[in-house]
């Protein structure tokens, strides 16, 4: 069922009237925005396009990005429904695990490593609620194994609870994932629970994870032989780019993205299109997360200009394609004349990943203010199919 959808500017509103009435004018200037963008946002009208906006105005409401975002809070979508009643049986295997508590294995070890490639197919197609279905068993097998096998599964439900809106719980799975990669041992699990746990963070600790980042990459660098572990040094450079980004520090992003452009050049894109635990490094990842951070940095332009130069169907993971899609659509919506490829872009990007693009607070909010934009004409059928896909009714 279609609901009327709360955009993060509803949010933004409710927020500021919950403060005293605070006026859009002095959250503008504790948030170092102008007042008209702050009136804009909150009609529907404009999109925030940048997390260092997001954490400025959260801080500035005394509330977490995750309360402007609605992340895995807000009922009508079926894909978080399906997936909600699965995680509090996920949150308390987590815990019983963090606790040092095994239960006896419930299948051999050969239909357990068949269970992790299934979870790991449904990963690949960003088919996060029938992971979170899978999961609470899986977690309690692969605890009972221990070693990789832990790795794995709690790296997948790290991915899977952040994509679901569940970030906290995200952050508790790569917790487990990075215990039991230093106890097998295995420099590039390491190298990929560690990568999980920086992507875990919430956006409030960007400072954070690009300095989790960077121990990462110090302690990595005696295992650069690997070529697995270069992937990840690839990945955990790229994670502490756009980090940095959402930090205003433009001069260490600039040097992660350097490393990670040379090490890809080297590398190349992987044969499979996944490459080590299916994170797909190589130069057209790098692409894509140079996308991200040019949209971060509000040059939706240069997203424009970059999204010429990629080929993400090179790429085995559908959240892949997705980004480039989406951070395409946003960009081509900002400019506020382009609608039309913009909502080109999105369906695409819906194709590529459903359920995560149906979840996305961003999507959201630029699907209302394209609807917003098209009221004074008529909006298009499709933007009120893609919307009500979303969840959300266009009606007034």
């Amino acid at each position: 069922m279609s609901k009327k959808v709360d955009t993060i500017g509803a949010r933004i509103r409710y927020w500021r009237m919950r403060r005293n009435g605070m006026t859009q004018a002095v959250l503008a200037g504790l948030a170092g925005v102008s007042q008209p963008y702050i009136s804009q946002v909150e009609s529907g009208r404009k999109t925030v396009d940048r997390r260092s906006t997001l954490v400025a105005v959260a801080s500035a409401l005394q509330v977490t990005v995750a309360d402007l975002l609605g992340q895995g809070t807000e009922p009508g979508c079926p894909a978080r429904e399906s997936a909600a009643e699965c995680v509090p049986a996920i949150w308390s295997t987590l815990i019983e695990i963090e606790d040092g508590e095994r239960r006896p294995a419930t299948c051999t070890t050969e239909e357990l490593a068949a269970e992790i490639a299934r979870s790991d197919r449904l990963r690949t197609g960003s088919h996060y609620p029938a992971m979170a279905r899978l999961l609470p068993g899986l977690l309690l097998d692969a605890a009972a194994v221990g070693g990789v096998a832990l790795v794995q599964v709690a790296y997948h439900a790290s991915t899977c609870l952040r994509h679901l809106g569940y970030r906290h719980l995200a952050l508790n799975a790569a917790r487990v994932a990075v215990t039991a990669a230093e106890q097998a041992e295995d420099p590039a699990w390491i190298g990929a629970s560690r990568f999980a746990y920086a992507q875990s963070l919430p956006i409030e600790s960007a400072p954070l994870a690009a300095r989790a980042a960077d121990r990462s990459l110090a302690a990595l660098q005696a295992g650069a032989a690997d070529e697995r572990v270069r992937q990840m040094l690839g990945q955990l450079h790229l994670s502490a780019a756009l980090t940095s980004t959402v930090s205003g520090r433009a001069d260490v992003a600039r040097d992660h993205l350097n490393e990670a452009v040379r090490e890809a050049a080297t590398l190349g894109d992987p044969p499979d299109g996944a490459g080590f635990n299916g994170c797909g490094f190589g130069p057209t990842n790098v692409k894509l997360w140079e996308m991200s951070i040019a949209a971060e940095q509000g040059e939706g332009g240069r997203v424009i200009e970059l999204s010429r130069t990629v080929r993400p169907q090179v790429l085995a993971a559908s959240i892949r394609q997705q980004s480039y899609w989406l951070d395409l659509g946003r960009a081509l919506a900002e400019t506020g004349r382009r609608d039309d490829e913009a909502l080109a872009a999105f369906v695409r990007a819906e194709q590529a990943a459903p359920a995560p693009f149906a979840l996305n607070p961003l999507a959201q909010d630029a699907v209302v203010a394209m609807a917003q934009r098209a009221k004074r004409r008529a909006i298009p059928d499709e933007l009120t199919q893609l919307a009500g896909r979303m969840g959300i009714s266009l009606a007034t």
